[in-house]
């Protein structure tokens, strides 16, 4: 679901488990399908090269995050994306304002930047956990005390400009939040335990954060409220169901674009007379 601006949403409202009518095996159909539109949508992006895209993926631990990227990526072209997932701040990065290494990883036109996380960690970990807020040596923030509610207000504020200054240059911001179960969370994260092949990709952290799951939940709706307007929605992706998460993704991504109505760029009558003498010279080769 888009979140329309101005709207509040409360995430309880949102059935983590809903398919629709869909059957796992025409989903599957479905999404296999939409590589080759991402394909074809690509392309002409590349071709038209007056927008770029900035495709944003917010979620819980073991949301799906990653497969999702691994779903987007398999429609693209790797020569026109580049895949940026952000782990926790550098002593460097922390140097900077916290827009700053995101700015590094966005696209140029007529590229695709898939951002696995992004700066609204920056209103989410950092706000269950304010904290972290001291490495960043802002001034006037000399403890946790300091970190008011109007902080983070100031920080949305912050975010929707940045938002906005990008896609009046021409970027087109897509935001997913992949809405997981508590329940399903831990049955994934079982499956990490016992799996040897995804032990990998369990860490004892993923534990503790989940003790702070309703901090969490609280921290997202605040942020998807005060910070969905139309140029840079969010989308609330049911994501219990991976195959459906993939296929709600690549859905919207193709309305985006049919919304763009993005086309190969037209020619002159002078270029239509070049390739036709090019094509006079080829065919008469020898």
């Amino acid at each position: 679901m888009r979140v329309k601006p101005g709207k509040e949403i409360r995430l309880k409202d949102f059935n983590t488990a809903y398919t629709g009518d869909l059957t796992k095996e025409r989903g599957i159909e479905l999404l296999d399908a939409s590589r080759e539109t991402l394909a074809a949508i690509q392309d002409k992006l590349y071709a038209h090269n007056h927008y770029s895209v900035l495709i944003i993926f917010q979620g819980m631990d073991a949301a799906g995050k990653d497969g999702a990227v691994k779903h987007i990526m398999s429609g693209f072209n790797p020569l026109g994306v580049k895949v940026t997932s952000f782990k926790t701040p550098t002593n460097h990065e922390l140097e900077h304002d916290f827009f700053w290494r995101h700015y590094l990883a966005l696209p140029a036109r007529g590229e695709i930047a898939i951002h696995n996380r992004s700066h609204y960690e920056n209103v989410l970990v950092t706000r269950v956990h304010p904290e972290y807020v001291l490495h960043e040596n802002i001034p006037g923030i000399g403890s946790v005390a300091d970190i008011t509610e109007g902080f983070w207000e100031s920080r949305f504020k912050q975010i929707n400009r940045f938002e906005k200054n990008l896609a009046k240059n021409g970027t087109v911001i897509l935001k997913f939040f992949l809405n997981l179960s508590k329940k399903e969370q831990k049955r994934r994260f079982l499956e990490r335990i016992d799996d040897p092949t995804k032990n990998w990709k369990f860490s004892s952290g993923d534990i503790q954060e989940r003790a702070h799951w309703k901090e969490y939940q609280a921290a997202y709706e605040q942020a998807i409220n005060a910070t969905s307007p139309d140029y840079a929605p969010w989308f609330i992706i049911p994501a219990d169901d991976k195959w459906y998460a993939r296929l709600a993704i690549a859905s919207a991504i193709v309305e985006k674009f049919e919304e763009l109505k993005i086309s190969y760029p037209a020619i002159s009558e002078e270029q239509k007379a070049a390739l036709q003498k090019a094509r006079t010279e080829l065919t008469g080769e020898e």
